[in-house]
């Protein structure tokens, strides 16, 4: 399966944060979308970072609460993975796995098309694997 695949299916919302804005804010957005990672954008479309709530946890740990007025580009993660729709789920989650990240920006001719949990990733997958075995039961009863 492509990732295009899994964006139709999942939709295409991504929850943005400007460089600028505060973590608390950040924070705000996190918490009300209920998401796990916001991409860092400053202009439309344009995938400047991502901030995870890992990446706020390590920021109060080594700042302390006062980190939460600091503004989202001293914490996000500048160097962000990226994939294309084009990619394969599998290919995603080795991505996934060996760089240890869990939000994968769906990003073409730079313009960001999505985001991609590994939830979503897992299900995807799963999804497959079931198609597969629903394949071989229906193969052996008519076989």
């Amino acid at each position: 399966m492509q990732i295009a695949q899994l964006l139709r299916r999942k939709g295409p919302e991504v929850v943005t944060v400007e460089p600028g804005a505060s973590v608390r804010e950040a924070l705000s957005l996190l918490a009300d979308h209920g998401v796990g990672a916001l991409v860092v954008s400053g202009a439309a479309g344009v995938v400047d970072g991502i901030l995870s709530e890992r990446d706020v946890v390590r920021g109060l740990h080594a700042s302390g609460p006062d980190v939460v007025d600091a503004p989202v580009s001293a914490l996000m993660t500048a160097e962000v993975r990226t994939c294309v729709p084009t990619a394969s789920v599998h290919d995603l989650a080795r991505l996934m796995t060996e760089h240890r990240v869990r939000h994968v920006p769906v990003v073409e001719d730079g313009r960001l098309l999505g985001i991609v949990s590994i939830g979503d990733v897992v299900k995807a997958r799963l999804d497959e694997l079931e198609d597969e075995r629903a394949h071989l039961v229906d193969y052996i009863q008519t076989g």
